[in-house]
């Protein structure tokens, strides 16, 4: 599987905003400053499409891209949505709540939301943030894509012992957590793999 396409398509705070409904489409989700720009730019081979900062927060609202792959010759199409962070962003009580409102209404009503790119860091492991999207996800018959994010910043003899000790806590089956580096590239195939899946499903 090759992107031969990632474009920028739009920002919206509200569902006037979104575009289309007329490609699948895949949401990423994760605290602030867990490293989901560098995680969209890896998967798109594209080093600008998201804006990576070193501020937590910045992400203020929906961010829609475009991407055209290539697999076995064919041609397909397929819609991101960065999604703001959450956790650690130091903005206000009032700001927080309006983005809480505008992530919940996208992820509860938008048609074409085929899975949702839940993204935990991996050295620092789930937080009470990470745990409470994962059960509102499950409680609202979305489908989780979990990803362990910045496993480069762990020893390499570490990582696999890492992931088994997430999974743990998250209560989830041995070697179903992806662990994923978007400095040294690894992981990137297997969230593909998932994410592709999703597309295709009813």
């Amino acid at each position: 599987m090759k992107v031969i396409a990632a474009d920028f398509v739009t920002t919206a705070v509200a569902p006037a905003g979104w575009p289309p409904a007329d490609l699948p489409e895949i949401a990423f989700v994760g605290r602030s400053n867990v490293g989901k720009s560098s995680m969209l730019n890896k998967l798109s081979g594209r080093k600008g499409i998201a804006r990576v900062s070193g501020t937590p927060g910045r992400t203020r609202a929906l961010n829609f891209f475009e991407l055209t792959l290539e697999r076995a010759a064919t041609k397909e199409k397929l819609r991101f949505c960065d999604l703001p962070g959450y956790g650690f962003a130091k903005v206000s009580k009032a700001e927080r709540a309006q983005w809480a409102r505008m992530i919940e209404g996208y992820l509860a009503e938008r048609e074409p939301l085929k899975a949702v790119v839940v993204i935990i860091d991996g050295k620092v492991g789930p937080t009470d943030d990470d745990i409470e999207m994962l059960r509102w996800l499950e409680a609202t018959g979305r489908r989780p894509i979990v990803v362990a994010t910045k496993m480069d910043r762990l020893p390499k003899a570490h990582r696999a012992g890492r992931l088994r000790q997430i999974e743990a806590q998250l209560q989830f089956l041995p070697r179903t957590l992806i662990g994923f580096s978007a400095e040294e590239g690894f992981g990137r195939d297997d969230v593909w793999a998932k994410i592709l899946d999703a597309a295709h499903s009813p």
